[in-house]
């Protein structure tokens, strides 16, 4: 209709419809996660910060007595054996020619640096390593372990006569006896072996010699790696490469090269450190770890092990402890943590542990460990290990007074106990540090939370995945410095 009614002459247009292009603003990818070593902060109990630990699709079951971090349930998990290597198949597979240097462990030896304290204190040489006689440590061999006669099937390709090898270490002792078996959860042969090479050319010999050992291309090693691999498969050819890794080992041992490299330096590589106590605990308590299963629920006799990284992290970088100060580990278990501080640190390193088949586990691992020390050349701190309640053994009493370090895995401790803890604590030198999984302050007030709070400074960290062994969850610890 036009205007006042009228009937408009216009023609209305066909409608039309209009199109535009929006441009959106395309939202910002998320940040990623800080990595690993970024993310254990600290902050003071004041200020809490909790991290949620990161979710899995799946978890393995946890047979410890110990709650997970993620739903403080109790479930079942078989500790087995810690290896620096996952043993779910054998080292032979695919062989590779890359020339990628990544690959290269002469290469990334040469490129690592470390910016650990240097505690010039520190001797690592055996003194008995390196005499002119040859020493033979009272180890258990790895053929002792893993072998024909323990129902172990030889690698395939290998000829009867070619099973039983010997590895020299960098020592004058008498070498290890190895067979070319493999099964699962038993000592790799092969792994073990290239693992041995690469710590002995990474921690005992220059540049210049290491290359004829973990060269990419023409060293010992990569010889190796070839001859079990699928593409190659000729055992007479590792055992010539092992041979001659031998033969030149011993000439550097012999000439007085390793001896003096090892003055040279005053602390081991972790990696060192964390294959020399897996090969103790592969030989001593892998083989009985059922004996850890018993235990008895809701009491403090429990187990659980703080893992090599975990302790790493602790000793090193957070404490930073020296080899003239005093470990010691509240409730040691099968002295792991005892081995590793004395081994890694070079300190005094005391234990004390109440259960029995723990204990037993724990003085097979003391043996080994003196004996593969000297197998390694390497001298160990002093460590001592007791039998019984630490809250009534005199010895460990009696140390506390000059401890620098103290570790209580207290995950599964009854309040009565570490109400008990606290009271052990009043006698400790200002300064002491004390590393726990629970914080002995808490907001409840009693009269022994007074006590606590009037002794100790409180930090709170978080420790990464698969550090312990009874999740694999992150969880949190804390460092309380006696005032």
């Amino acid at each position: 209709m036009g205007l006042f009614g009228q009937k408009s002459k216009l023609k209305t247009a066909a409608p039309t419809m209009r199109v535009e292009k929006v441009v959106m603003p395309t939202k910002p990818r998320p940040k990623p996660m800080p990595s690993t070593s970024a993310r254990t902060s600290s902050t003071h109990l004041s200020i809490p910060t909790k991290l949620s630990p990161n979710p899995r699709a799946s978890r393995p079951k946890s047979a410890s007595p110990y709650p997970s971090s993620s739903d403080e349930r109790r479930i079942e998990r078989k500790r087995k054996a810690v290896t620096s290597t996952p043993r779910d198949s054998p080292v032979f597979g695919n062989d590779t020619e890359s020339e990628d240097d990544d690959g290269d462990p002469f290469r990334k030896r040469m490129r690592r640096s470390d910016s650990r304290l240097v505690d010039v204190n520190r001797k690592l040489r055996h003194k008995k390593a390196f005499g002119d006689d040859i020493r033979k440590p009272s180890i258990i061999h790895a053929a002792d372990i893993a072998s024909r006669a323990t129902k172990c099937p030889p690698i395939p390709g290998t000829k009867d006569d070619e099973v039983a090898i010997e590895v020299q270490y960098p020592s004058r002792c008498a070498r290890e006896r190895y067979e070319l078996v493999w099964q699962k959860d038993k000592i790799d042969a092969v792994k073990d072996i290239l693992a041995i090479i690469e710590s002995v050319a990474e921690t005992y010999l220059t540049d210049a010699d290491s290359k004829a050992f973990i060269d990419h291309n023409t060293s010992f090693r990569r010889q190796m790696e070839r001859a079990v691999s699928e593409k190659y498969r000729d055992i007479s050819v590792f055992r010539t490469a092992l041979d001659s890794y031998n033969t030149r080992l011993l000439e550097l041992v012999e000439n007085g090269t390793v001896a003096k490299n090892l003055d040279r330096i005053h602390h081991l590589p972790s990696s060192l450190v964390s294959l020399i106590l897996t090969q103790v605990y592969d030989r001593t308590v892998a083989p009985k770890v059922e004996m850890l299963t018993k235990y008895e629920a809701g009491s403090d006799n429990v187990y659980g092990e703080l893992l090599h990284p975990f302790v790493t992290k602790i000793l090193v970088e957070q404490t930073k402890m020296t080899s003239d100060q005093v470990f010691i580990d509240l409730g040691s278990g099968v002295g792991n943590v005892v081995l590793q501080a004395a081994l890694e640190i070079g300190c005094r390193s005391y234990g004390c542990e109440m259960m029995e088949n723990a204990c037993n586990l724990a003085e097979a691992q003391e043996k080994e460990f003196r004996s593969r020390c000297m197998l390694w050349g390497v001298a160990p701190g002093r460590v001592q290990l007791e039998r019984g309640d630490f809250r009534t053994n005199s010895r460990i009493l009696e140390r506390l007074k000059e401890a620098d370090v103290i570790l209580v895995n207290n995950k599964a401790f009854t309040s009565t106990l570490n109400d008990a803890l606290i009271n052990m604590f009043l006698d400790l030198k200002k300064g002491c540090k004390i590393i726990s999984l629970k914080s002995f302050v808490y907001d409840n007030k009693t009269a022994i939370n007074d006590v606590a709070t009037s002794i100790l400074d409180v930090e709170y960290f978080r420790y990464h995945e698969n550090w312990v062994s009874w999740t694999g969850s992150d969880g949190e610890y804390y460092i309380s410095t006696r005032k």
